[in-house]
């Protein structure tokens, strides 16, 4: 899952980033308004977590021009700012959370997740491609029922894959979602990825596709 840290305090932002990321979150962190409008039309996220008081381009005004795209992102706002004026607003301008500061990190998370699969319409949080399926609680994959054992990559790009199940997915937008921005990675990364996977998936009811000129996608 591909999160999108908008935050200008600098210990909070690399705090939060360490934490989703051991958590298993991949996370572009930026401390400006217009550098997270830029990463916003750059690459793809699956949900953005927004502080109001941004330098460069304010939490409100950040969401707004969001909302006015049509863009569907699930945003939390995370802020100081807890007065209940202040959260009637920012829900009304199109926020679909607000967690005040302080807080705990398990509660964002789960927030986090919660968000995602509701703007994904999954009311169980679960992902199943055929007899593959990972569970957002435990972050683990089953096959068949069994436990399956995969690298901490593998089983990041089988979560990319899996919550776009029959979707197809490019290498880029695979090692947006697998590797952080400071990591320098070429796309023959990817292909070695999922090398690995379809060998681990082989007779198994489940496989991954190549799509000429689209991506990769999963089928069961």
């Amino acid at each position: 899952m591909r999160i999108l840290l908008a935050e200008d305090e600098h210990a909070l932002g690399v705090w939060l980033s360490k934490a989703l990321e051991q958590a298993g979150f991949r996370v572009v962190w930026v401390d400006d308004g217009r550098l997270a409008e830029r990463s916003l039309a750059e690459h793809d996220f699956d949900a953005m977590i927004l502080d109001l008081g941004l330098p460069g381009r304010d939490g409100h005004e950040l969401l707004q021009r969001l909302r006015a795209q049509d863009k569907r992102l699930p945003v939390l706002i995370l802020t100081a700012r807890d007065s209940l004026a202040e959260r009637v607003s920012t829900l009304n301008e199109g926020a679909d959370d607000f967690l005040a500061k302080p807080f705990a990190i398990e509660e964002l998370e789960a927030r986090l997740v919660a968000l995602v699969r509701r703007a994904r319409g999954v009311e169980h949080p679960r992902f199943a491609c055929g007899p593959l399926v990972f569970d957002t609680v435990t972050r683990q994959f089953t096959l068949h029922q069994e436990p399956l054992a995969l690298s901490p990559r593998e089983q990041a790009v089988l979560k990319t894959l899996i919550q776009r199940s029959g979707e197809p997915l490019s290498k880029q937008q695979i090692l947006d979602r697998v590797f952080s921005d400071d990591e320098d990675v070429q796309p023959e990364a990817v292909e070695v990825l999922i090398h690995r996977l379809r060998k681990r998936l082989e007779n198994t009811g489940v496989r991954i596709v190549t799509l000429r000129g689209l991506g990769y996608v999963l089928e069961g």
